[in-house]
């Protein structure tokens, strides 16, 4: 299966249960980079456009780059109201927008999806002159006791998982993507509360997890409840994430 296609059949859970990013990051960047409401933004990888809402609040104009098509149309659906934002049918390697036309390249979860040669090459044509590039992920705190136990069946489960995980992508790859003396990081932290469905859901939205059709369905949801069961407080579990965020020029 091609990267572009591995979450079509995964939108809709996709929109309802995955973390969005925190509402902090925006006043970070206008004091780290100067982002301005007028600055012009690339989402590369958009996806349903998540990693593009703190950006549209905050009234900048995004060109949501997304080549999924299902993924992208999902886009349009929730952010279609939004006079500022426009999809493009592309990829990360290609996004078809006009050499130095972007303030900020914004890729949200998608990185580790990208030919990085090809992307920063790209993100350094679209990019004018004084342009920066961030690149974050919501990352679960996997050594706290929920969340290891949620770890564990991924691995458990899910085949593909330490293939894809996007913490394979580590700091020398983001310290070689960068321009040398370039590189910014910050956490912010960020949490999602689940009740046993809504945690369902959120499992079903990684790529990697099994589907209907496979033998293990079954038997992994089964543990699911019974990781549910075990940690929930009043019906509800919460994951913990540091959303990490690396700030750089190409």
């Amino acid at each position: 299966m091609k990267n572009t296609e591995r979450f079509t059949s995964r939108v809709e859970n996709y929109v309802k249960y995955r973390p969005h990013y925190p509402a902090a990051i925006i006043p970070f960047l206008q004091d780290e980079i100067g982002l301005r409401r007028d600055s012009v933004v690339a989402d590369i990888g958009a996806g349903t456009g998540i990693s593009a809402e703190p950006f549209l609040d905050n009234g900048n104009k995004v060109f949501a780059v997304e080549p999924n098509k299902a993924m992208r149309e999902m886009s349009v659906k929730l952010l279609g109201q939004f006079p500022n934002f426009s999809a493009i049918d592309a990829t990360a390697e290609n996004t078809t927008l006009p050499d130095s036309s972007v303030d900020l390249v914004v890729v949200g979860t998608a990185f580790h999806w990208f030919d990085q040669e090809a992307a920063a090459k790209e993100f350094k044509r679209i990019g004018n002159t004084d342009s920066w590039v961030v690149l974050m992920w919501n990352v679960r705190k996997s050594k706290l006791p929920f969340e290891k136990a949620y770890e564990e069946l991924l691995h458990e489960y899910a085949v593909n998982y330490k293939d894809m995980d996007h913490r394979n992508v580590g700091l020398p790859e983001l310290v070689d993507f960068f321009l040398p003396g370039t590189l910014v990081e910050k956490k912010f932290l960020n949490t999602q509360v689940f009740d046993f469905p809504a945690l369902k859901g959120r499992l079903l939205s990684s790529s990697y997890v099994p589907q209907a059709d496979d033998p293990v369905y079954e038997p992994m949801l089964k543990s699911l409840e019974d990781i549910f069961n075990k940690f929930q407080h009043m019906g509800m579990v919460t994951f913990h994430y540091d959303t990490s965020l690396y700030l750089g020029r190409v």
